[in-house]
């Protein structure tokens, strides 16, 4: 059984009768070509859209890498640090140098009695000026009193047992050549009156010891001064040997003071004997006085690490109080000029004090060096650099030998040219 096409052929299409008829919407006599411009359309397209694409994204490649390029030249040059630089300072080694003080008293000696008693009188008080030898307490020992009269009867006994034994010494001494005595009995009578001598001597001595203490009955003053400190009074008891005693007066001489400093180790070569201070008290505000170095305790605390120091201050005015509060002022150093550089151009690391320089072409070199004296703001350095070197006044973290760095040059004050319109304005920097 056939089946019959589902498409029908197409049917034989008679053509036009005349050849010279142009279907509609061509031109006459021309054959209709639109097929053939179909095929080169599509790929010619395609080939611009390609070109087009691949420039833009060459632009684009291109211009990012430029920018790229850009950004990293940008951070290269922010990477390199500005830093202000400027030449040391020459300058005198010569500063003040502000020292806390206590004055005290040139002569002062602490008045204890030698006796056991009360104190039967009192001719002074605090404040009191007294002279050499003048009597301050006179105290009531009536215990020593009668050991003085024991020891004198004592003495006149052994005076009169040493007469005794002369006397029989001597007898029998005469004796002796005549046998009428042995010489035994003459060498005993010796000895016992060598003895009986040097009983006599002893009780002397005794004697000599309790007049000499009561002397001490009477406290006088051992020199010219004013009395400082009264611990007793009339009727008070005085026990000698006491371990709770203390002393009955101080009298110190304040016709001159002592002020005692203790001056930091590396000021103490610059302070020697003889130089002359400022000295001024907050009593008396205003008021300067003038002291002296007298002496040096030539060694070092270890504690605070200085050396106490001895100036000495005329007061014959009295005008100044033993045991006050003072402030000294001493000029310190040289005349020789030293190079002064910021304290913060310092570092200190594992390789010791340094401080960064910048050489003619921008790059960094680090010198070490020495200091000579620590002023705070400032550093006085006593070798490594030199006068013309330019040093980095504040050093950024983590810099080494050979970084490149941006100047920005402040000139020195010190340094810096004088102009004939006016002074050079100072160095803020």
């Amino acid at each position: 059984m056939q089946h019959e096409p589902l498409v029908k052929p197409p049917e034989n299409r008679q053509r036009p009768e005349n050849p010279s008829a142009s279907p509609p919407g061509s031109l006459a006599g021309n054959p209709i070509e639109r097929p053939r411009r179909s095929r080169w359309k599509m790929p010619l397209l395609a080939l611009l859209f390609i070109g087009g694409a691949a420039l833009l994204a060459f632009t684009g490649i291109t211009g990012r890498e430029e920018s790229i390029a850009q950004l990293k030249n940008k951070s290269a040059t922010r990477a390199i640090p500005t830093v202000a630089v400027s030449t040391p300072a020459v300058q005198p080694s010569i500063g003040l140098l502000d020292l806390p003080g206590r004055l005290d008293a040139y002569y002062q000696a602490a008045l204890f009695a030698r006796v056991s008693g009360y104190v039967a009188s009192r001719n002074a008080d605090i404040g009191t000026h007294v002279k050499t030898g003048d009597v301050l307490a006179t105290i009531d020992a009536p215990d020593l009193d009668q050991q003085l009269s024991q020891a004198e009867y004592d003495l006149n006994n052994a005076k009169a047992n040493a007469a005794l034994a002369a006397v029989t010494n001597q007898r029998f001494q005469a004796l002796l050549p005549n046998s009428y005595v042995t010489h035994q009995q003459a060498d005993e009578k010796l000895a016992d009156l060598e003895s009986k001598n040097a009983l006599v001597k002893s009780a002397q001595a005794n004697v000599d010891r309790l007049k000499a203490l009561t002397q001490y009955k009477s406290i006088v003053a051992p020199f010219d001064g004013i009395v400082t400190v009264r611990n007793t009074d009339v009727g008070n008891l005085i026990n000698v040997g006491s371990s709770t005693g203390s002393e009955m007066f101080v009298v110190a001489d304040v016709h001159k003071l002592r002020l005692y400093v203790n001056v930091p180790q590396v000021y103490v070569p610059m302070i020697p004997n003889g130089t002359i201070g400022v000295l001024t008290v907050p009593e008396r505000p205003g008021k300067k006085y003038e002291a002296k170095v007298e002496a040096s305790s030539g060694a070092v605390d270890v504690a605070s690490g200085t050396t106490r120091m001895q100036l000495v201050v005329d007061n014959t005015a009295g005008e100044l109080m033993p045991g006050a509060y003072a402030s000294v002022h001493l000029t310190v150093g040289n005349k020789h000029d030293v190079l002064v550089i910021p304290a913060s151009a310092v570092l200190f690391d594992k390789a010791g004090l340094r401080v960064a320089t910048v050489g003619t072409d921008d790059k960094v070199l680090l010198k070490p060096i020495t200091i000579g004296r620590d002023l705070g703001a400032t550093i006085e350095v006593a070798s490594g650099l030199a006068p013309e070197d330019r040093v980095i006044e504040s050093v950024p973290d983590g810099i080494v030998d050979g970084d490149r760095v941006n100047i920005k040059e402040r000139p020195n004050s010190s340094t810096a040219p004088s102009s004939s319109n006016g002074p050079t304005p100072p160095n803020k920097g």
